[in-house]
Order: C-alpha cells, then structure tokens, then sequence
C-alpha cells in the first residue's frame, strides 16, 4: 500500500531537488535606541555571517507566510485555505554580520518577530 510518497524519487539517477529558497528569521524592526521604523525589517539568513555574503541577496523576494483564523480562497489555485504571505524584498545589508533589511507590502505585524520567512532565490541578478 502507497502511503502517498513517490518511492521512485528523484526519477533519474544522480538528479538533485531544486532549491527554491533559503530560511530567515525575522529579528526586529530598523531602529536606533528610541525610535523603531515598522516598514524596515531586519531579517537573518540561515547560512549568512558577514556583509560580504549578503551581497548576493540583494533584490531578493522575501515571503512571510503565516495562518489566519477565516479561510479564503486562493486567487491561484482556487482553493479555499488559511494560509497569506506578506511579500517583500531584501534592500540591502544591515551591518557587517549578515543582517539584511527587507521592506514588506505592508509592514510586518509585531508578532512576526521571530518566526521563519523565506528568501526566494530570485529574481537572479547573474
């Protein structure tokens, strides 16, 4: 009996699964020591230590995937589902220890301070 999984996968011998997008971490809003800016979120990506190697991030899409309590449906796929995603992109780095800072279509709520966001791997500037 299946349970569901494609035991056959990857279908050709040597074939490697796309990588689509890296994880981040959403650390806080741009701010100095009094004043907070809600429209710049300061993101770490997994894997990124220095300023040097957020280079390649630069212009990135950032989705911020979270649940919602009413269903909608889905302009794509037509279904009926919780899950929105606020879309932003990566703007440039933020200090020398792989921070970046990355505006959103609508400013990040307070309460996605901390959670997981993906950086997709385009559009590519190679």
């Amino acid at each position: 009996k299946s349970s569901g999984i494609n035991a056959e996968w990857p279908l050709r011998p040597g074939m490697q699964p796309t990588k689509l997008f890296s994880k981040g971490v959403v650390t806080g809003y741009r701010r100095g020591q009094r004043n907070q800016d809600p429209s710049i979120s300061l993101v770490k990506i997994e894997g990124v230590s220095s300023k040097a190697e957020t280079e390649f991030y630069h212009g990135k899409r950032v989705a911020y995937i979270y649940r919602a309590q009413k269903t909608r449906k889905n302009k794509i796929t037509k279904r009926e589902t919780k899950l929105r995603v606020i879309w932003g992109k990566v703007r440039r780095a933020h200090g020398s220890s792989g921070l970046v800072r990355a505006s959103f279509r609508t400013n990040l709520p307070p309460k996605a301070i901390g959670a997981t966001v993906r950086v997709m791997l385009y559009p590519s500037r190679v």
